[in-house]
């Protein structure tokens, strides 16, 4: 019951991120940009009731040598990392300078439903030069993001998003590190020395676009200085619209310790981390020696550099190794897993099908599932990270099949199993 509800969870998700990704908008797209050059992105840290004010608009970046247009949050890509202590409630103020409809999406945060920023199903579209006021609580520790929730395709691809950082109110919650550094990991294609040109619609409809460019906060030679000794904690966030991750700290011990909703049940040491589309992992890294280190994307095909930490001689002040090499077991996490373990194995209520009719080119469905942006998985891929590797889409590879699916040929059905009926 467990894997299936998560399933069935995620699959509505990509249904209703892919439906509103492909509505029709006024004009195509320029690409040009006001010569506002993207700034760093900063963390802001806010406490309950705090008010702040957050701006979409279009600035230019230089992106591999190239000054391309790009979209930005307080005028930075990623934009500013919030930090909010558990249980906080703010108010953002919401404008729209972009050229395009928005709206602002909390993702994985629980909050009400009119602040979800679903245009359409929760809200209104926000219209450019518009505004709109979001109140947003954060009942739950971990990391988040937000983004838009119109094309995605487009505005996310250019670079709205940014992150939530939730810090719990137990001290202890966290083993302790030197310091904590969010990493939003991105790909995005150039070509012809210019973002490649979007439509009206959304010309990807299935898998979305793969890009030929990778991004670590925004930059493609992302660095990070460190002192020998360091034990740093990384809040990973995937927010390639197709793209799967798998990352890793070359020649540095990495323990995964949490992910999208906090802190797992047992920490775990692992060689890498591999990330879909929104997801999120919580890793602590030893820079146990001076040199650097390199941040890879690894899949069976190729090895991408997506930056680097640069670890000097000097030894850290306070270093954390000794708690860095235990691997805790978090007794209250596995307390609220309790509660629901009867239920893991009970035999499922419905049983629901997600499935796509491609026209001519028939359907995705049976034994198989849609992944975040539309391509297809097996069973076997299904069970965080432990299937069969060599199933991921790691590179665009359906290209035909990604073309020819217009708009118009695609229709998504919800199936009841016992019934089949649909979409009812």
């Amino acid at each position: 019951m467990k894997k299936n509800y998560f399933i069935l969870i995620s699959m509505v998700a990509v249904l209703g991120a892919v439906w509103f990704a492909v509505q029709e908008t006024p004009k195509q797209f320029s690409d040009r940009a006001p010569r506002i050059e993207a700034k760093v992105s900063q963390v802001v840290d806010l406490k309950n009731g705090d008010t702040f004010d957050l701006t979409a608009s279009i600035v230019e970046k230089n992106i591999a040598g190239n000054k391309v247009k790009m979209l930005a949050y307080n005028g930075s890509i990623p934009g500013p990392t919030i930090r909010v202590p558990k249980g906080a409630e703010i108010t953002i103020n919401f404008t729209n300078n972009t050229d395009t409809e928005t709206t602002l999406h909390s993702h994985g945060v629980r909050l009400d439903n009119k602040f979800d920023g679903v245009p359409g199903l929760t809200q209104e579209a926000i219209g450019v030069g518009k505004t709109f006021t979001y109140k947003i609580k954060f009942p739950d520790e971990g990391v988040y993001w937000y983004h838009p929730h119109i094309r995605e395709d487009y505005a996310q691809e250019l670079g709205l998003y940014g992150t939530y950082v939730v810090v719990s109110d137990k001290p202890d919650y966290w083993s302790p590190v030197n310091r904590e550094v969010p990493l939003m990991v991105d790909d995005i294609l150039i070509e012809n020395g210019k973002v490649a040109p979007f439509g009206s619609t959304a010309d990807h409809t299935l898998m979305g676009r793969f890009g030929n460019t990778m991004l670590v906060n925004g930059e493609t030679n992302y660095s990070l200085s460190a002192r020998k000794g360091e034990v740093v904690r990384f809040l990973i966030t995937n927010v390639a619209n197709t793209r799967t991750f798998n990352l890793s700290f070359s020649g540095a011990k990495m323990k995964l310790v949490g992910a999208d909703g906090g802190k797992y049940e047992r920490e775990t040491f692992v060689d890498s981390v591999i990330l879909g589309p929104s997801e999120r992992a919580i890793v602590e890294v030893l820079f146990d020696k001076s040199g650097t280190y390199t941040i890879e994307h690894k899949t069976p095909q190729k090895t991408y550099i997506m930056g680097s930490v640069s670890v000097s001689g000097d030894t850290a002040t306070s270093t954390y190794k000794q708690q860095f090499y235990v691997l805790r077991m978090n007794k209250d996490t596995i307390a609220v897993f309790d509660q629901l373990r009867q239920y893991f194995d009970k035999k499922v209520d419905k049983s629901i099908r997600l499935t796509v009719d491609m026209g001519g080119m028939g359907s995705m469905g049976g034994g198989s599932h849609m992944m975040s942006g539309g391509s297809q998985m097996g069973d076997g891929m299904m069970g965080g990270g432990t299937g069969d590797n060599s199933k991921i889409e790691w590179e665009d590879t359906m290209v035909t099949m990604n073309q020819m699916a217009t708009t118009n040929m695609v229709k998504w059905k919800i199936v009841d199993e016992d019934t089949k009926k649909e979409n009812m």
